[in-house]
This record gives structure tokens, C-alpha cells and sequence, in this order.
């Protein structure tokens, strides 16, 4: 059995918690997480509890490296992942991520693959709230592609939003337009998708992203388009909420562990 440990409890935390708990990573044991909201971590440890499991809050980050787990859930953000990634890697801890925003710097990741090369670990790009990883990379292999990246949301349209701009409430407006690389500088928690819809294809610099606000509009639209001589993909998703990001966790512990790999 595979030691398991989650850096941030809030809801998508919960979410792989949960997993565990109703069986469906059984090949994982969940034996501590960590949040900085105390109270945060505290709450999953003791729904573990309750389930029979043993789980420890950890005080620090150090502490629950200390676990020696074999796999670190990252539920946090792409700030906490720069701050930990090379800790944990350096630790004999691979990385599940949905805060891939920490990888379009290119310093960053080049440190994070040499790290992991050297540990004999790993970093796993979850899907989030898109998907077509498979495609994106097959068709940028092919070579001479280009691709593009739409969000479509509401959450900018409140007057107390830094990017709100008058006559949102009434009319749709593009509020950005740029590469994924100054996309995820923007908007640090809100395009994670972008940027590993770029790292699948045609890199970070190479990705154009547009993000549109909609009045009365709840969720968000993640749309990847890449297109070569001969292929012409489009990756569509509609997701209410965030909680597709904490399933794409499980999905990827699920596909980490299991002898058919998708």
C-alpha cells in the first residue's frame, strides 16, 4: 500500500479524502495532511478517524514530510506548490498537482525535472477542469500545430472585481487575451488549465488564451483547440463548480496505481 499525505484541505482536499474513505483508492493509505488553516487539516483528520483510519494533522509542511509518504496530494495553489515541489521531490515524494500555473516558469520547472530525475520521482499534471491531454500531446507531436485556450465565466462581473470594467453586468466582455505564460501571472488560481493544456502541447508562450465574462453566468467554460495539417481537435468542458478538479485527483492516484494505464 502506497503512504498518501494532502497539502491543502480545503474542498477539493476533501474531496480525495473522501476517496479514500469510500474505497475507491484502496491502494493508498491516507496517513496525514496539512493545511494552514489548522482547523482545516484537523477536520479530515478526524473524518478518518471516524472511518477507522489513522491520519495525522501535521503543524508544519515539515512534519508531514517526516511521513516518508509515496505520494503528495496537491490541493493548495501554484504559490504553495513552488514553495513545497522541490521539498517533496527531494523527500522521494512524487507530486499529484492541479496548480500547474507553477510550471509555466520555466526556471522553476527545469528545477523541478532535474529534482525528480535525480530522486527517481515524479510530478503528475491532473486535468482539472479540462482535458484531451492525450490528444493535445499526440497532435503537437506531429508538429506544425497551433493551439488556443477559451475560459468563459461570470466572476468578474461584481464592481468590487479588479477587472471589472462598467457594462458587465449587461453585456459579455473579454477581460483577457495574451499567452498562457501571462495568463497564469493575471489570473494565478483561475487558469491552471490553461497552462497544462500548454505544457501538453505547444508550450506556455505558444498557447493563446481568451477569457470571457457573461452576465448570469455560474461556472466555467474550458475550451482547447489545436490544429495541424491533418488534425483538428476541440476539447469542450462545462463544469458548475470546482469539484471536477478534486475528482481529476483521484482520477489520476486511480490511473497511478492501476496495471491499465489510460
Amino acid at each position: 500500500m502506497k503512504k498518501l499525505v494532502i497539502l491543502g484541505c480545503g474542498y477539493l482536499g476533501n474531496i480525495v479524502a473522501d476517496a479514500v474513505i469510500n474505497g475507491l483508492l484502496p491502494e493508498y493509505d491516507l496517513v496525514g495532511v496539512y493545511a494552514r488553516t489548522k482547523s482545516k487539516a484537523l477536520y479530515i483528520a478526524n473524518k478518518m478517524q471516524a472511518a477507522g483510519r489513522e491520519c495525522k494533522a501535521c503543524s508544519s509542511f515539515e512534519e508531514l514530510l517526516a511521513l516518508k509518504p509515496d505520494f503528495l496530494a496537491e490541493a493548495a495553489s501554484p504559490a504553495a506548490m513552488k514553495e513545497t515541489a522541490i521539498a517533496t521531490l527531494k523527500n522521494g515524494t512524487s507530486i499529484v498537482t492541479i496548480s500547474v500555473g507553477a510550471l509555466a516558469d520555466n526556471l522553476f520547472k527545469a528545477e523541478v525535472e532535474r529534482i525528480a530525475k535525480s530522486n527517481g520521482t515524479k510530478v503528475y499534471i491532473c486535468s482539472g477542469a479540462t482535458g484531451g491531454f492525450d490528444v493535445l500531446r499526440t497532435a503537437a507531436l506531429m508538429g506544425k500545430s497551433t493551439a488556443n485556450f477559451f475560459n468563459e465565466n461570470g466572476r468578474h462581473r461584481s464592481p468590487f472585481s479588479p477587472f471589472y470594467r462598467p457594462g458587465m453586468e449587461n453585456e459579455k466582455q473579454i477581460i483577457f487575451s495574451g499567452t498562457a505564460r501571462e495568463a497564469i501571472n493575471i489570473f494565478p488560481t483561475g487558469l491552471n488549465v490553461a497552462v497544462a493544456a500548454s505544457i501538453a502541447s505547444v508550450g506556455p508562450e505558444q498557447m493563446h488564451v481568451t477569457m470571457q465574462t457573461t452576465p448570469r453566468f455560474i461556472g466555467d467554460i474550458q475550451r482547447v483547440e489545436i490544429k495541424n495539417e491533418q488534425v483538428h481537435a476541440v476539447v469542450d468542458v462545462y463544469s458548475a463548480t470546482s469539484e471536477i478538479a478534486g475528482w481529476s485527483i483521484v482520477s489520476t492516484l486511480q490511473n497511478i496505481a492501476s496495471p491499465i494505464v489510460f
